[in-house]
């Protein structure tokens, strides 16, 4: 397959998707035809007027299925508009004013109804900043991967026959700045200690561990984490985050791992829709106020299949079209908000593409799960 050509463009500001006055619908006919579609494990998919956006920018990119975290309320309308193109992954009620009942009696309640909706899957996420949430309540370990609720919640899920996803630990940016307190946050590793555990315990059920298990800056800790658990599989999901921290690896060292591991790595994108995406409005959460009308939501969404699919397919480097904060986080002497990454493409072997856009998770999840 002939490598996409990814060298430096330049033109005007448009939004922090599209630091280069990208046309993402023209953009995507440089992109070759695969011979199979692609299938995204990993996204949160809500908002049956942004939803639209979504499904043009999947059938730009060659995005044929995907797997969603979409609220439970949501997903008749979801499953109506995408069909047979939509699989859901259970998850708690993350908009509940009550995180506590949410993340314990009542997620029990919601995998329930979710596996009656048709979802072979269940999200436990664990980003360290649920600490925070837990505090609320008196118990830092309220939420931990490894509390009294969260087993309950897998044995049940394990009970259902589903797969178990989850997100732990943040990047390194974020252990460089938000969570500077180790007294609070733990270290990076100690993140990893309760998810070995349970692996091991629950290790006849697979696991899919998001965002390239949480460490794309270590491969070599990656590695050690898939020799010792078998039943452990890995998205490549959080696009700025992939984009930003896989471009820094030389891409024989990324080409190794991918083949080394294949079969255990699946294409995700962690792609967010919303409605609110589509107005503006003075009073946005930080993920709604990534857009503001069906324009710049479109550029959002579509944005994320065109980086991804260079990352992985291209051959060159240029700065990322999507801005990327976390380096004024960690450098603002350097960088401001608008700044980004570099973008290297890896230029996988085809057999390796194959593998991490529909094989793995075909094998993994068949094709109707």
């Amino acid at each position: 397959m002939k490598p996409l050509a990814v060298r430096p463009r330049s033109g005007p500001f448009v939004n922090q998707s599209n630091r280069f006055g990208f046309d993402y619908r023209a953009e995507a006919a440089s992109f070759p035809r695969l011979g199979f579609s692609i299938v995204d494990v990993h996204t949160h998919i809500n908002g049956p007027r942004a939803a639209p956006m979504m499904l043009e920018a999947m059938d730009l990119y060659g995005i044929g299925s995907v797997y969603s975290m979409t609220l439970l309320e949501q997903v008749p309308k979801i499953q109506e508009l995408f069909g047979d193109r939509i699989r859901f992954i259970a998850i708690p009620d993350w908009g509940s004013k009550d995180r506590k009942y949410a993340n314990t009696i009542g997620f029990l309640e919601r995998i329930e109804k979710f596996h009656t909706l048709g979802a072979r899957i269940v999200k436990f996420w664990q980003a360290p900043r649920l600490i925070d949430f837990a505090i609320e309540y008196g118990d830092p370990k309220l939420f931990a991967l490894d509390s009294p609720y969260r087993i309950l919640a897998m044995e049940l899920a394990d009970s259902l026959g589903m797969t178990f996803m989850t997100h732990v630990a943040d990047p390194d940016t974020w252990f460089a700045s938000r969570y500077k307190d180790t007294t609070k946050y733990g270290t990076k590793p100690s993140h990893y200690e309760p998810l070995e555990r349970l692996l091991d315990r629950f290790r006849h059920r697979p696991w899919i561990a998001a965002h390239m298990g949480g460490w794309p800056e270590d491969l070599e800790f990656l590695t050690g984490l898939l020799a010792r658990h078998p039943n452990l599989h890995l998205d490549t999901s959080a696009t700025k985050w992939i984009v930003r921290e896989v471009s820094k690896h030389p891409p024989d060292e990324v080409i190794d791992f991918m083949r080394r591991h294949r079969g255990r790595l699946l294409f995700g994108s962690d792609i967010v829709t919303a409605d609110e995406h589509l107005v503006a409005a003075p009073e946005k959460t930080e993920m709604q106020a990534k857009a503001s009308s069906l324009e710049t939501a479109f550029d959002l969404y579509a944005s994320r299949y065109w980086a991804l699919r260079m990352l992985w397919e291209g051959e060159g480097a240029m700065e990322s079209p999507i801005s990327d904060p976390d380096l004024a986080m960690v450098d603002p002497s350097r960088f401001g908000n608008t700044d980004a990454p570099t973008l290297r493409g890896m230029h996988l072997p085809s057999d390796v593409l194959r593998s991490v856009y529909f094989e793995a998770a075909d094998q993994l999840l068949g094709p109707r799960t």
